[in-house]
């Protein structure tokens, strides 16, 4: 524990799932000194559901079955979890983001104000310098995440100072835009991220079991499939590039993940 914080930061941390029913203590023990706790049964319902999102996402990529294999499999959350905590943990690139994904990282709920920002973002525009977003109200946008409007419009003014957002007009009151080097840093999160996801799934449930599901992304190192270029092998490349810190070296043909 004290690789990743300090043991006041983790009890502190403890503390605030206990209060807010993440986490739950377990039956008193024989030792009076030891008081296990576990996951709440709403807990493993949402993380059993963010991981069927991020194996509905795998999947679509290039048709494997891994969504129908985890619901199949009552073990399989228990199976993959851990894992997934393990590689998310160890992965340098999501613990050590660059510097506008670790802006909004530090924020509460700066991974849903990341998400909102992108989700707003056409396709079609993501080769463009200055991508345009679906935000335009500093006020909405806070009111939506319930944030405090002060606090998210100095973070966003932090970011602006870093060149990563900005507003096609008035600030405010025009469309807020994210520039391409953030955009990328956020793609590059998810690929590591869906590729860590998909390396617990293969551990912990065998291709054997499993069916062909993965892109095998181990220990910091990725294999290219030998079946053609597809869009998950294009996730493997973008992963192996970040791995390699040259993320930003994409390949002309290649088209947005």
């Amino acid at each position: 524990m004290n690789v990743i914080s300090w043991r006041n930061t983790a009890d502190a941390f403890l503390k605030e799932l206990l209060h807010y029913n993440f986490i739950e203590y377990l039956s008193a023990t024989q030792d009076g000194r030891i008081r296990p706790i576990q996951p709440t049964v709403n807990t493993l319902d949402t993380l059993a559901g963010w991981l069927m999102a991020h194996l509905h996402t795998l999947d679509s990529l290039d048709g494997a079955n891994c969504l129908a294999t985890f619901l199949e499999r009552p073990d399989a959350p228990a199976r993959v979890q851990p894992l997934v905590a393990d590689g998310l943990i160890s992965s340098s690139p999501l613990r050590e983001p660059k510097q506008t994904f670790s802006l909004f990282s530090w924020l509460n709920n700066g991974g849903v104000v990341m998400d909102w920002l992108i989700s707003g973002v056409d396709p079609d525009h993501a080769g463009l310098a200055q991508i345009p977003t679906g935000i335009v109200s500093i006020g909405d946008f806070a009111k939506w995440l319930k944030l405090s409007r002060t606090h998210l419009a100095r973070k966003l003014r932090d970011a602006e100072d870093l060149g990563s957002v900005g507003w096609l007009g008035q600030r405010g009151h025009s469309v807020m835009w994210v520039s391409g080097d953030f955009y990328q840093e956020y793609m590059t999160a998810q690929a590591v991220k869906l590729a860590i996801i998909d390396a617990a799934f293969e551990t912990g449930l065998p291709p054997a079991a499993a069916g062909d599901c993965s892109i095998s992304s181990r220990a910091g190192s990725v294999r290219i499939p030998q079946r053609g270029m597809r869009k998950r092998d294009m996730l493997s490349l973008q992963v192996c590039r970040c791995l390699r810190g040259t993320c930003s070296e994409r390949n002309p043909h290649e088209k947005n993940l």
